[in-house]
């Protein structure tokens, strides 16, 4: 195909004919129906083979195969040219003569985790070995004993061991691809298990030899130590490989050489340990990397193995030969396993949960080590130097520099830039800007032109702030950055740093009376925004005072004069020689009245006239400190030539007022000057709105930061934005805005109380646009209401209006980059004479309501905009392209939803904004033709019109949909870079500015490798919602850590999220930005991570830019949201791509991609079931006495029992509580806030709610690699303040939380009342406090997070419907909802058993057999046994089960054939069968040791026996659901979730009872809001 078209595109003739080469294939739609159709109908097959992702994935081919198909020579030979559709490629899996899977099979097995990470866990096993060895010994130096270094070698016969595992793992999953083609990759597999079998058996042989020397000498013979010596350079030779692997001293360049080159003899020199695979070549980074992460795991290895040797092993070896030593042990059961007393068992069972937490704790260590790295790593990056706006105030004298280096484009001769001495003077004015050296605002001041342009671009930075309603009208003019006027010589920076500043100068003036001007001018300028606040207001009154003063007039003259004299004093620094700095206050006074004067609506003339009168006084007879007469004044031109009797009083006919309408300027600045003339505090409180003040401290600080110089807009890199949208929401209605839920709460209330000052925000700015009635807000500004509730939720048109700040900052900036200086000056005149927000009122907000507006906030006529001369919009237009992919927006404008129209409103209002749809056109009956289209809105016809229109050959979604809904649109987007945005994102302009900085990034090697994916830093704006969400926020403020070490100095960051940036050339060659296969890419955005670090791309993290991020709030759409990631995390395990980056990465990027990805998800799980373990071992241990037989042995070895609990405890409360928050909380708040943050983190039980999460992952990772079921869980990204049901809370949590805390709760209950340890009180809180913890967190947590959850009356009602949902029976099974009927959720729970493997299914009964064993040991221990230990006691408690039974079967019976007709008959039965039970009670009670507390011990043991016997039968349903087993088993089930619902009901009810616990809970959940001012109990309320 590729020969032909370049044939076509050569002019090639056709020897033959003589004519130009035609195509083999050519018509209307050929390469669609010849070439696309038949492979996607193939994948189509596929899909539907899998049964939507059900089938195992090694019985269809998935995206991966086909794609890997034609990476072999075979495709060339089997599907020719044209394409051959009998080729075999295109018959589906499981039909003769298919192809089958290519390239890989993942098989579901937790094995994959050691198959695909072997080198680690080798490392663990044979260190866990060596150590064992070593402490047994029990010397002080044991490895100097000949005897023990020999041992050690012992662990070479386990790796060999480990070796052929390995080998015979990958035979027995990857034996499907041999074939007659793959054949060379089926030698190699044989003879890797030859060659791993035969290693082990010679290390075994050469061991035994050893031993058998040594045993004929009887000592260290030099025979023996010769044999010694084999083994060792045997085992050296072994180790040759692994050894020059690891070392990193290898040139990475040589080895990714050899790796990547097509030379046939390397090819060979690498066969065995790498096939000829596409991806996972050349690898290695730089050598200066390589050191960095190897020192890194250097550093962790060797805190975590000390730290497992002397505290985890070494310890343990006591108690277990103590166990060991005990004889003649007194067991209270019929033992089995332990004969001669040797308690193997019980050993193993107390080295079980230390072996867990030794094989996980690696996990912990790199996380503290990645924390503090990354503290570092964010220290010296600057990160958190401006953390508030009083740091700000610090560090904006630089600002305006730190936005002209970074911001503005620098015009650079091309064979300068890159050199040594370009880097050097960039370094060297990075740290200028950074450590504040030199005073580059004067460079500034000396530059108008550049102080207006950063004027300009910091003013619209507050426009913005304040069209979201984030700032007031008072805030905007305190925060503005004024243009130069008034002949004003400094920078008039914003009000908000110059407050109070005069009011201090004046009382050093005040304080230096006698100083010279030189020493109280030093005094002064030692503060910058103090020189320039008492500059500017001699300037602003000095205008002022000639303005408001008829120009040619006497007085006009005088004033002209009196500035003149002290202009010269200060030019000859002879001021404080002159005038008396005394008098500074009173005319100080005056000054203010004059203004406030001048501010007022109403102007009174004569009070005017009279101020200033009262200042030429004071100039004259008090200022000065020469006395002059009259006739001096007149001379010097400071008094007019003829007496006030002739001409009147002086100023009264020379005051002429600007008009406020045509002079709106001269007004703002009047404002200014008041403001600088009476403020009397610092305004740490402005802006008083949180977000703000966080934005303007982050962006302040991301300009002192390392970010590449800004190109101009033309020469920067053109990129577009993609955001995938299915059906959620756009724009909220009045209907959703005003609908009051079941509290009486309405999502407007909830936004108005939530965010009041934003509120009141947005209604100062609709009255200045108009409204008079707060009702019209319902009316006439009904869709400036739904647009302002829509920026606060997750809705698409908040992302659509935070991905346009992208088009409107180009747009500035490409006017800024071509702007003249004269464009400039009149521009900021002409913005100056535009931007006065109020006719009249004073800086104070006073007399604001009801003033018109003269300006509008619109986008189209705010700001820089008004300067355009219109080049700018095709500039940014040819720059940056939003495209929306709507996946059924076609649909919806066929079904009229509001949704479309909405969509469309977007697209008008968005110039740049695409949206990309799938249409389907029905051209038959039954016939639809699908089409992936592209339409914009065109702003001349007014109407929406189509750009693109591309024929697809079926329907879209063949995989998930989120993927394929981004694929399809990935072609409508345009430029080199491509940025991936979520429906729950935001953006804001001021990070929109620095986006061509980060292209730069692109053009910059890190490492070896330029970037491919640009990793951008994330804020999570719903964190003050809740405490849900806050802990949230700080758990993704610890993954920002996270981030920024694996991506430098680890190397191994992947697609996390969606605001990364896409090299998009390379990635649209290199199978693009999303894979989509079913099930196994359900968390599809890491995977672009892992295919780009496969095929040798670059992914770094920038921390000087952050996007905007919504999580969920309430604990459901968290817990939903977590097992989603979870189970995806367990399809990762299985996928090819983490296979082969566990084998192709070196052997530290590979630890740190095991810990930084699946292995976390892992290592949760040994958590837990590390807790489990060690309950069900104590709980063993108690049960048959060996603690009994340890404590009369030796009591001191009862502790050491339970020493193994701690670090699963510190690694729940400490890792996802205090670490990331006090490490990441101290970089950028402080020390002493990030520890106040963990204590109210505490106070409001953020360890229950990561325990609890904790549990979630647990569940759905495990049960996601054992039997599948990922899927993705639309979370609907709402308001959470409404109250869940009970019944809803069982159906999320019974079988993941409820149901295994209940199992632990009855261990530790069993526990304590058969333990010796439980008899003393501190022992069994240190054993079982973990366990506890566990149970009430897991218990407890869905209520204490959930609204209204201990509300007397709510309990009541959802107990009620509980039972209701239990019993529900109306309809058949098939009709009912899971949230209706207890026996559909009860069938879809076991949906996972349905589909699940062998296996699986064994593993699944094997897990169930515990509860058998409590029977077992319970059995034995009430008074009845007698003390007997003869396996007929267990057997008579199987009896007592099958009596149990009878009776059930018995009352069934009954009642389906007497409760309907024969009521009577019923009760009757009732009777008898409870009368039986009873006198069976009574007989053993007298004539046995029978007591009633063992009839609840009974309960005990047979209830747990039950609910093994019922999760048996579910494994089973296949073989008993056709019986009349079944439903006595669905009844019994029934009986059993009964029965859970009371245990986790009985706490509920009983707090929900205790006065006072609903408002604590009330403000342990809504804590945050309550510190903005937010009346949450009134909310809960519904108190309006």
């Amino acid at each position: 195909m590729a020969m032909e078209l370049n044939r076509i595109l050569e002019d090639y003739i056709d020897e033959n004919t003589g004519r130009p080469v035609l195509p083999s294939v050519s018509g209307e739609d050929a390469f669609l129906n010849r070439v696309i159709t038949p492979i996607y109908q193939t994948i189509r097959a596929e899909v539907e083979r899998s049964r939507n992702g059900t089938a195992p994935h090694s019985t269809w081919r998935n995206y991966d195969d086909i794609n890997e198909y034609f990476w072999n020579g075979q495709c060339f030979q089997t599907l020719k040219w044209p394409i051959d559709v009998r080729s075999n490629f295109f018959v589906a899996t499981g039909k003769r003569k298919c192809v089958g899977k290519t390239g890989f099979v993942e098989h579901r097995s937790f094995w994959n985790v050691f198959s695909s990470f072997d080198r680690l866990w080798v490392m663990l096993i044979l260190f866990l070995q060596a150590a064992i060895i070593v402490a047994w010994e029990g010397s002080e130096f044991p490895l100097k004993k000949r005897d023990v270094q020999v041992r050690v070698l012992s662990v070479f016969m386990t790796w060999g061991g480990l070796r052929f595992l390995k080998t015979l793992l990958d035979a027995a999953t990857q034996y499907s691809l041999v074939s007659r083609e793959t054949m060379w990759f089926g030698v190699r597999m044989v003879l890797k298990i030859l060659v791993a079998t035969t290693w082990t058996i010679v290390f075994v042989v050469l061991y035994g030899r050893i031993w058998q020397q040594k045993k004929i000498d009887g000592w260290w013979s030099v025979e023996a130590n010769h044999r010694v010596q084999t083994f060792v350079e045997i085992a050296s030779a072994f180790i040759f490989p692994e050894l020059l692997a690891l070392a990193p001293f290898v040139p990475p360049r040589i080895r990714n050489f050899l790796e990547e080159t097509n030379w046939k003899i390397f090819y060979l020199l690498t066969w065995w340990f790498q096939s000829r695979t596409f991806v996972g070549r050349g690898l290695r980074e730089g050598l200066m990397d390589n050191i960095k992460y190897t020192l890194f795991w250097v550093s962790v290895l060797a805190a975590k193995f000390s730290i497992s040797y002397f505290l985890q092993i070494k310890p343990m070896i006591a108690p277990t030969k103590a166990l060991l030593g005990l004889k003649n042990t007194d067991y209270q059961w019929h033992e089995f396993l332990n004969d001669n007393n040797s308690n193997r068992l019980a050993i193993g069972l107390l080295w079980l949960p230390v072996i867990l937490i030794y094989l996980m704790d690696l996990q912990i260590w790199y996380s503290i080590f990645s924390l503090l790295t990354g503290l570092t790593m964010g220290l010296f990056s600057g990160l958190g130097e401006i953390r508030n706006i009083q740091q700000l105030r610090l560090r904006f004298q630089f600002f305006a520099s730190a936005i002209q280096f970074n911001l503005t484009p620098e015009e650079q001769p091309l064979n300068t830039r890159g050199t040594p001495r370009n880097k050097f003077n960039d370094a060297i004015g990075r740290l200028k800007l950074r450590f504040g050296l030199g005073q580059p605002y004067k460079k500034i001041e000396s530059n108008q032109v550049e102080a207006t342009k950063i004027a300009l671009l910091w003013n619209e930075i507050i426009k913005t702030f304040r069209e979201e309603d984030i700032i007031s009208d008072r805030e905007e003019e305190l925060l503005e950055l004024t243009p130069n006027s008034w002949n004003i010589r400094v920078i008039r920076w914003p009000c908000l740093l110059l407050c109070n500043e005069l009011l201090l100068a004046l009382s050093q003036a005040k304080e230096l009376v006698d100083a010279p001007d030189k020493r109280l001018w030093w005094k002064i300028c030692k503060n910058e925004y103090r020189r320039c606040a008492v500059i500017e207001s001699y300037d602003s009154i000095k205008h002022l005072l000639l303005e408001i003063i008829k120009d040619g007039t006497e007085e006009h003259s005088i004033v002209n004069n009196l500035f003149l004299e002290i202009d010269h004093a200060l030019q000859i620094e002879k001021f404080t020689r002159t005038y008396s700095t005394n008098t500074l206050a009173q005319m100080h006074a005056n000054l203010i009245s004059l203004v406030e004067l001048l501010n007022r609506p109403k102007k009174d003339m004569n009070k005017l006239v009279n101020v200033l009168q009262a200042l030429y006084e004071i100039f004259i007879r008090d200022f000065s400190k020469e006395k002059r007469t009259i006739e001096q004044l007149r001379h010097d031109g400071l008094a007019p030539p003829r007496s006030a009797a002739s001409t009147g009083l002086l100023f009264e006919n020379a005051v002429e007022l600007p008009d406020e309408f045509e002079n709106a300027t001269f007004y703002r600045h009047l404002r200014r000057l008041k403001t600088i003339l009476t403020s009397r505090d610092a305004m740490h409180n402005v802006p008083m709105n949180l977000e703000a003040r966080r934005r303007i401290a982050f962006f302040s600080n991301s300009l002192f930061m390392n970010m590449p110089h800004a190109p101009q807009v033309e020469k920067m890199m053109a990129f577009s934005v993609l955001t995938p949208y299915y059906d959620e929401e756009v724009v909220y209605s009045k209907e959703q805005l005003r609908t009051e839920n079941e509290d009486g709460i309405s999502t407007l209330f909830y936004l108005q109380k939530i965010s009041d000052d934003e509120w009141r925000n947005f209604m100062e700015r609709m009255r200045r646009e108009g409204m008079v009635n707060d009702n019209e807000i319902w009316t006439t500004k009904l869709l400036d209401l739904r647009l302002w509730a829509s920026y606060r939720g997750q809705t698409l048109s908040r992302t659509v209006r935070g991905m346009m700040y992208y088009y409107r900052a180009l747009k500035m900036l490409a006017f800024l980059d071509s702007a003249s200086e004269m464009d400039v000056r009149e521009g900021s005149r002409e913005l100056a004479s535009v931007g006065s927000m109020r006719r009249d009122g004073s800086l104070d907000g006073m007399g604001l309501a009801g003033s018109p507006s003269s300006r509008s906030l619109s986008r189209a006529s705010s700001g820089v905009s008004l300067l355009f001369k219109g080049h700018e919009y095709g500039t940014a237009l040819m720059k940056y392209t939003y495209v929306v992919a709507c996946q059924i927006y076609g649909a919806q404008k066929a079904k009229k939803d509001p949704h479309a129209e909405e969509i469309l409103y977007l697209m008008k209002n968005n110039e740049a904004l695409r949206v990309a749809y799938v249409d389907e056109v029905h051209t038959g009956r039954e016939e639809v033709e699908y089409y992936s289209v592209l339409v914009k809105y065109d702003q001349d016809l007014q109407k929406e019109v189509e750009i693109y229109r591309i024929r697809l050959p079926g329907p879209l979604k063949l995989g998930e949909g989120k993927p394929e809904n981004q694929n399809h649109a990935l072609i409508f987007t345009r430029g080199e870079a491509i940025q991936t945005i979520d429906m729950n994102q935001d953006n804001y302009f001021e990070e929109a500015l620095k986006m061509r900085n980060l292209l730069e990034e692109f053009k910059t090697y890190h490492g070896l490798r330029k970037p491919t994916i640009l990793g951008v830093r994330e804020h999570i704006f719903t964190g003050s919602v809740s405490s849900l969400a806050w802990f949230m926020s700080s758990q993704e403020t610890g993954f920002v850590t996270g981030h920024r070490v694996t991506a430098n100095p680890l190397k191994v960051r992947m697609h996390y999220g969606h605001p990364d940036v896409f090299d998009r050339f390379w990635f649209l060659s290199r199978g693009g930005i999303s894979k989509a296969s079913r099930v196994m890419n359900v968390n599809e955005d890491i995977f672009a991570g892992f295919n780009c670090t496969l095929r040798g791309g670059n992914v770094t993290h920038h921390e000087y830019i952050q996007v905007g991020k919504g999580r969920d709030v309430g604990l459901n759409q968290i817990s939903m949201f977590e097992a989603k990631v979870a189970s995806g995390n367990g399809e990762q395990v299985l996928s090819r791509d983490v296979y082969r980056l566990g084998h192709r990465l070196d052997f530290f990027r590979m630890l740190s991609f095991f810990y930084a990805t699946v292995g976390f998800f892992f290592n949760t799980m040994v958590v837990v079931l590390a807790i489990y373990t060690l309950c069900w071992g104590r709980l063993y241990l108690a049960l048959c006495s060996v603690e009994n037989a340890v404590m009369a042995d030796n009591a001191d070895h009862i502790t050491a029992l339970g020493a193994t609990l701690y670090q699963q405890f510190i690694y729940q409360l400490g890792l996802f509580t205090a670490l990331p928050i006090i490490v990441e909380s101290t970089m950028e708040l402080d020390f002493l806030g990030a520890v106040w943050e963990f204590f109210k983190a505490q106070v409001q039980l953020s360890a229950v709610f990561y325990t609890f999460s904790v549990g979630t992952r647990t569940h759905f990772f495990g049960r996601a690699i054992l039997h599948g079921g990922a899927k993705y869980r639309a979370t609907g990204r709402g308001f959470v303040v409404q109250h869940k049901s009970f019944a809803e809370n069982y159906r999320l949590y019974a079988r993941s939380h409820f149901v295994k805390a209940i199992e632990l709760g009855v261990i530790l209950t069993v526990y304590a009342s058969h333990s010796v340890i439980a008899k003393k009180g501190f022992v069994y809180i240190d054993v079982a406090v973990t366990g506890w913890f566990l149970v009430v967190s897991w218990i407890m947590a869905p209520f204490l997070f959930n609204p209204s959850a201990f509300d007397w009356l709510k309990t009541v009602d959802d107990f009620d419907g509980f039972m209701k949902w239990i019993w529900y029976h109306r309809g058949g099974l098939v009709l009912r909802k899971a949230d209706e009927s207890w026996e559909k959720w009860w069938y879809e729970e076991q949906d996972h058993l349905r589909r699940t493997g062998l296996w699986a299914k064994l593993l699944e009964i094997i897990l169930a057999l515990r509860f058998f064993f409590l029977q077992y040991g319970i059995v034995y221990r009430p008074g009845i046994a007698g003390g007997n230990t003869s396996i007929a006691v267990y057997l008579l408690s199987w009896i007592v089960m099958a009596v149990a039974v009878g009776f059930y079967v018995v009352m069934a019976y009954a009642w389906d054939k007497y409760a309907a007709k024969k009521h009577i008959y019923y009760r009757l039965v009732q009777l008898v069968v409870i009368q039986l039970a009873v006198l069976v009670i009574v007989v053993l009670m007298h004539f046995n040791q029978f007591k009633f507390l063992d009839l609840l011990t009974s309960l005990m043991a047979f209830i747990p026996t039950g609910w093994g016997l019922i999760s048996i039968a579910q494994v089973l349903r296949p073989f008993l659901q056709s019986t009349v087993v079944w439903e006595h088993v669905v009844f019994v089930a029934r009986l059993y979730d009964v029965l859970f619902g009371v245990i986790v009901m009985a706490p509920v009810a009983l707090l929900s009872w205790i006065p006072g616990f609903q408002s604590m809970q009330t403000k342990i959940l809504f804590n945050q809001a309550f510190s903005r001012g937010l009346q949450i109990s009134q909310i809960l309320r519904g108190k309006k």
